[in-house]
């Protein structure tokens, strides 16, 4: 055994890249205590989170046993462990999200509660270093056995991150202690000489790297960087799989897969590595990797994961509406991760990434009250989708509680002499350069108004470049001014014979930046103008959810229509393509928002089943905003055509241009899996979607398919879900198709030697004589004492 240990540390060694001799060092964050936020857009929510969502998830923490774990395992109180293994990570989170809060205000009281759940979780640890309460009071004899599905690690890389927040607000350094005595362990059981393994659900990579960063200590990069080196090192271990990134080496991986929130966390730690060692191989493959989900695998909103059945990524271009999972902390993991992109590169455009996250798909998870939580945030919903107060698994609400507050540190970078803009908010900041501190104040409405006035204010004159951020949306239409003395415009809309000033000079605009260059002096004053007009927003047209329809875009927000600002519906309006668009702030709605007006259609059905529309005002309200009103109807993507839209009455789901009904779907399945053209390995494929009518046994059962007008038909295609020897779902004893003529359902005449089959593993394919129908119906007889199922229905 020794020697075959000896042997994998030899072949550690000789594969895995060495860390560069001199760093690679890209731009700086300015630390979030060195910027205060005073702005009308964020500053409302940081309070909010500080007086509302921090207690409640104080509160839900305390009477779900999360922070009393840490007590009973360290001997205080008597007791036994409650609740899920990965509990001790939501107690983790909300520590650094109190963290963040006392940076801005201290709070006497919040920081005494604070101190008292760290006293517990400094006992809960033990001598060894070894800190987790599920393990110690519930499997102490499996430590370290189930790195696949244990949260060992993952939650140990909160607990440092939440350590590390901590010391830098308060200076205390107890809990950062005992994050290093935790990293120790880590360092000393895993290794080229030790256990070779990688964390399950990814997380410790960028808290070891945070810790390095804020002590220096290089064993704690050398140990993230180990466990990039492992992951999909099949050779070395025992792989997770896919759904944890762990398929194959980090550095060949070049498409994301799996679970969306793994995936993030693991990206962002490969950042974080390759920006401190200059690792070409994992910059290539973060490169690839985000072109492959910004490019194919995104929505508008910045979510991120359609599917519920992983949590995660499907194939490209999947992006179902209704039934889209798009996790909050999926979000929050794609703003971590191209926050560190942006301060690798410099590159503008993850900096617009970001920028979608934080405005769109990250703040719709919490409510504005700040106490009620989305975990997944569909882009459709007929009315039954809301926030609520906990979840049994809640690491979204946990996760907003740590980001939102955490904002100051996402507003500029540095490096040497230069200074970047990456998020607008009204602000003041002092920021270190090489050669002297600058203050700068912010001063915009921001996402709503389209100015931002910067003033700078160095300790003395001295030379720096400062880079103005130009958001992707507003690359055609905007400008730079500089107010000093001659006021000469700098940006793009410079009039004729207009000259740049000898001291402040304009370059080039590149990767979404201009870049303004000179001696700065003290009220120095840049005036930045985005335009901002209301604009339609059309998706790839690979994405089949999407075809024939068109969102709204005002700046950075993104926009919905609900129903309780639209005659109590949303689904059944059309925005014409030559509708105008018109845009107002309405300071008493929603806190203060600016909605987009304009005219549209109503679409409504005779009872001869054509449709009529009539002519109607809609209203449209950022979509991070909606459901915080009367329940209702809600949709992003909007028909251009009256063919498209949902007509009142009409049951089912929308999807890739059809109406989906069905006599029962069982709440974890979905519909859409009938048509969203991925295709089974197997009847008993669980890595895919699926339709079943689960728990409806020996019954008969139907799905149908509503066209938007009059399709002629001649086949069908039918791939049956059969989970024998796991479930009890079995291919049916028979089935037949019907179609609608008129009112009435009549049985198609199939042509000669084509049957009605329910083979296994493969489409079982009918043909018939030709039908032109609005709507198609598969009727299907359950087996006695069995339900069943759909992977996949073709019909053409």
């Amino acid at each position: 055994m020794k020697a075959r240990i000896l042997a994998v540390a030899a072949l550690l060694l000789t594969t895995m890249p060495c860390l560069a001799a001199e760093p690679a060092r890209g731009l700086s964050p300015v630390p979030f205590q060195d910027v205060h936020i005073h702005d009308a857009f964020w500053s409302p929510r940081i309070k909010t989170n500080s007086t509302a969502t921090i207690e409640a998830n104080l509160h839900q923490c305390e009477i779900t046993g999360r922070i009393k774990n840490f007590a009973v395992a360290g001997k205080l109180v008597q007791g036994k462990h409650e609740g899920a293994l990965y509990n001790d990570s939501d107690v983790y989170k909300m520590l650094e999200g109190i963290a963040y809060a006392l940076s801005s205000q201290r709070d006497p009281d919040l920081e005494k509660r604070t101190d008292a759940i760290i006293d517990q979780i400094a006992a809960a640890q033990q001598p060894d270093g070894y800190l987790n309460t599920y393990y110690t009071l519930f499997e102490p004899q499996n430590r370290w056995k189930n790195i696949r599905y244990g949260h060992e690690l993952y939650c140990a890389g909160h607990l440092i991150e939440a350590a590390v927040a901590y010391q830098q607000a308060t200076g205390k350094r107890k809990f950062l202690d005992v994050a290093c005595r935790l990293a120790d362990h880590v360092c000393a059981t895993f290794g080229p000489n030790k256990k070779i393994d990688t964390s399950g659900h990814e997380e410790i990579e960028l808290a070891l790297v945070k810790l390095f960063r804020v002590t220096g200590a290089k064993k704690y990069l050398d140990q993230a960087k180990f466990f990039l080196d492992v992951r999909g090192r099949g050779d070395l271990r025992t792989l997770h799989g896919e759904y944890a990134q762990d398929h194959k080496p980090v550095r060949d991986q070049n498409e994301v897969t799996g679970h969306a929130v793994r995936a993030m966390y693991l990206y962002a730690g490969m950042a974080d590595v390759a920006a401190l060692t200059g690792d070409v191989g994992l910059t290539k493959a973060l490169e690839s990797i985000w072109h492959d989900v910004v490019d194919r695998k995104m929505y508008i909103t910045g979510g991120i994961g359609p599917s519920a059945h992983n949590e995660g990524f499907t194939v490209p271009y999947d992006l179902p509406n209704d039934s889209a999972y798009a996790e909050t902390c999926a979000a929050i993991g794609m703003a971590l991760w191209n926050h560190r992109m942006f301060l690798m590169t410099g590159d503008g455009k993850y900096a617009d990434v970001l920028e979608r996250e934080v405005y769109n798909g990250l703040l719709s998870g919490v409510s504005l009250t700040g106490d009620k939580f989305f975990y997944v945030n569909p882009l459709g919903s007929k009315g039954n989708h809301h926030r609520v107060p906990w979840f049994d698994c809640s690491c979204c609400p946990t996760n907003i509680v740590r980001y939102i507050p955490g904002m100051g540190e996402r507003v500029y970078a540095t490096k040497d002499n230069s200074i970047y803009t990456v998020l607008y908010m009204t602000n003041t900041a002092t920021l270190a350069l090489k050669d002297g501190k600058v203050k700068l104040e912010q001063e915009t409405e921001y996402p709503w108004g389209c100015d931002i006035k910067l003033t700078i204010r160095p300790e003395k004159e001295f030379p720096f470049d400062l880079f103005v951020r130009v958001p992707e949306w507003a690359a055609r239409d905007y400008s730079v001014t500089f107010l000093g003395a001659p006021k000469v415009r700098i940006g793009q809309k410079r009039e004729a014979g207009e000259q740049s000033t000898s001291r402040i000079t304009q370059h080039e605009v590149r990767k979404g930046y201009i870049r303004l260059s000179g001696s700065w002096r003290n009220g120095d004053t840049i005036q930045i103008s985005l335009g901002m007009a209301p604009r339609r927003v059309y998706a790839d047209e690979r994405v089949k959810a999407d075809v024939g329809r068109v969102a709204i875009q005002r700046g950075p927000i993104v926009y919905c229509l609900e129903g309780v600002d639209n005659d109590g519906r949303a689904r059944n309006l059309v925005l014409p393509k030559d509708a105008k668009l018109e845009a107002k702030f309405e300071k008493d709605l929603l806190r203060g928002v600016t909605v987009v007006r304009g005219d549209a259609l109503a679409v409504s059905a005779n009872e001869d089943g054509t449709r009529v529309s009539k002519p109607v005002k809609f209203q449209a309200v950022p979509y991070s905003t909606w459901d915080n009103r009367a329940p209702g109807e809600m949709v992003v993507w909007l028909p251009e055509t009256p063919d498209l839209a949902e007509v009142p009455g009409e049951d089912g789901v929308l999807s890739n241009g059809m109406l989906i009904r069905a006599s029962h779907c069982f709440a974890n399945d979905t519909v859409t899996a009938l048509n969203d053209g991925k295709l089974p390995q197997s009847s008993g494929d669980h890595g895919i979607p699926r339709m079943t009518w689960w728990d409806h046994r020996g019954t008969t059962e139907w799905v149908s398919y509503r066209y938007p007008q009059p399709r002629q038909i001649t086949s069908a295609a039918v791939y049956w879900f059969d989970d024998t020897g796991r479930g009890a779902c079995r291919a049916p004893s028979g089935w037949r198709l019907l179609y609608l003529d008129g009112k009435e359902w009549k049985p198609l005449q199939l042509t000669s030697g084509s049957s009605y089959g329910t083979a296994l593993d493969q489409f079982n394919k009918v043909a018939f004589e030709p039908v032109t129908t609005r709507e198609l119906k598969l009727e299907v007889k359950l087996k006695d004492g069995f339900s069943g199922g759909i992977l996949e229905w073709k019909a053409e």
